[in-house]
């Protein structure tokens, strides 16, 4: 196995990133060093120094699990692994997608290779062997509730990677062994530590969240770029992003989405045809968009502190000799932050929603045809993409309804407090998309605008942003499905390939 680091691997000796987790949904080398080495092996020879002291309790290697620790465990290393994962086997529904699936195991790798673990070197390496290959373990989506990690759904990974259950191979859902085979894997043997180790993390919940993170800050850059498009398009007058009026504000999400949107309308001549006060969906834009920037700065370290962190239990200390038993598997942070970014969504989601149904209203759009339609009546324009814009609005909010709120003891009250931050965050990550297809849709309405008489932008980076929609989508004229159209529009703007 190579030792250095380059585009397309992660050294897991060094930090773990947002940017590694999206791209390990293909094929990824992943870069066991020679000090991650060194630190698993210790990690795993202390391990065994405890289990030799009969003095010395060791959850989930010694004894049972959750509620019944008071129970010994089985008599060899091999049984306690079925042990840990044979009641596990409960999930229910569709599998997790495949790019939260192959990203929760990274962070899994990763937590795994920091050697607090005391898991056997041959799982961290095996680990790494399966990112270079498209194997993907199926794992459904319902089942954990986020407080002892993510027991179940992690349990079907750490199953398809000993050969059981069932797995994707270049994204056909095969047996897990067969998939091996093919892939070239070999299955990983895992004694009672080694599975627990596999199984006790917030990995799914850390992933979900880290990779709607990334979405939604896509949208979120793309709502700004799209407001100020509008605005030219409009030949609104933008100073209501005056920098003296927004340092008086006195949020710093403001000032820096104001500053990118103020560089975006350089060269902008109002056309003097618009009222005295825009409405709030665009005078009130910076700083609506300045909260969300806000908000996203405190999930951007929710997801920097658990990428970095170690979540498992027991952890094993040797320089210290401590086995610490505790609560590092308890996804609290991230369940308040994927909550968070379900309700930037919802904000997000309105203003563009709101500023296409500006945008098609003749009574408010500095007379532009109704729908934007190219011949009203005989034609439809906007009409269809508007009405499942609300729709998509009213998806969003009916999910934004805390999880992190909705506690429910299980687990003979062992696990009397949990955070449900699986269920935040998977839900997060499906919103994202719905915000996607938002801006979208708000894109498509500009570029049409422009096409039935909207004027052309007068500053040049928003030309420049209309000529990348104009150039990937022939204006509505006449009347044509538009879904396709509306998530090509998507990718331009949240890709921003312009």
């Amino acid at each position: 196995m190579t030792t250095t680091a380059s585009a397309t691997s992660v050294d897991l000796g060094s930090p773990l990133s947002v940017a590694h987790l999206l791209r390990a949904s293909a094929p990824l080398d992943v870069v066991v060093g020679a000090s991650v080495a060194d630190r698993v092996a210790r990690g795993r020879a202390y391990l065994r120094t405890v289990l030799a002291d009969d003095e010395r309790p060791v959850y989930g290697a010694k004894t049972g699990f959750g509620a019944l620790v008071g129970f010994a465990g089985r008599a060899t290393e091999a049984d306690q692994c079925d042990n840990t994962l044979a009641h596990l086997g409960a999930g229910q529904g569709p599998d997790l997608p495949l790019d939260i699936a192959r990203a929760a195991l990274l962070v899994r790798t990763w937590s795994l290779a920091q050697g607090l673990s005391g898991v056997s070197a041959h799982v961290v390496e095996g680990l790494a062997a399966m990112f270079a290959t498209t194997f993907v373990p199926a794992i459904p989506r319902y089942g954990s509730v986020g407080a002892s990690g993510d027991l179940i759904p992690l349990a079907y990974a750490a199953q398809a990677l000993r050969g059981r259950g069932h797995a994707y191979l270049d994204g056909v859902r095969l047996p897990a062994a067969e998939a091996l085979a093919s892939a070239g894997l070999s299955p990983l043997e895992l004694d009672g530590r080694d599975a627990l180790a596999l199984v006790n993390g917030t990995s799914v919940t850390t992933a979900a969240t880290a990779l709607a993170l990334s979405s939604i800050r896509a949208s979120h850059r793309a709502v700004a770029d799209l407001t100020c498009l509008l605005v030219d398009v409009l030949g609104a007058d933008p100073g209501f992003l005056d920098p003296l009026l927004i340092s008086a504000f006195g949020h710093p999400g403001a000032f820096a989405v104001s500053a990118d949107m103020r560089g975006l309308l350089e060269g902008t001549r109002p056309s003097g045809e618009r009222p005295l006060q825009e409405p709030y969906s665009i005078r009130c834009s910076p700083q609506l968009l300045g909260a969300a920037e806000d908000a996203l700065r405190y999930v951007d370290g929710v997801v920097l502190a658990d990428l970095g962190g170690v979540s498992d239990n027991p952890l094993f200390f040797p320089g210290d000799d401590l086995v610490a038993h505790g609560g590092n598997f308890f996804g609290q942070p991230a369940a308040f932050a994927a909550d968070v970014l379900a309700m930037v969504t919802a904000s997000l989601g309105n203003l563009a929603e709101r500023q296409l149904d500006l945008l098609v209203d003749p009574a408010r759009n500095t007379g532009l045809p109704p729908m934007l339609a190219a011949g009203p009546g005989q034609q439809h324009g906007l009409q269809g993409v508007q009405l499942a814009t609300t729709a998509f609005v009213a998806e969003i909010r009916r999910n934004v309804l805390p999880a992190s709120t909705q506690s429910l003891p299980t687990n003979l009250h062992n696990q009397d407090v949990v955070p449900f931050g699986t269920q935040a965050a998977l839900r997060s990550y499906d919103l994202a998309e719905l915000l996607r297809l938002l801006c979208g849709s708000l894109a498509l309405g500009l570029r049409q605008a422009v096409h039935v008489g909207g004027r052309r932008p007068t500053a040049p980076r928003c030309a420049a942003l209309l000529d990348a929609l104009t150039d990937a989508i022939e204006p509505v004229d006449p009347d044509r499905p538009l879904d396709v159209d509306v998530r090509v529009a998507a990718d331009v703007v949240t890709g921003r390939q312009w």
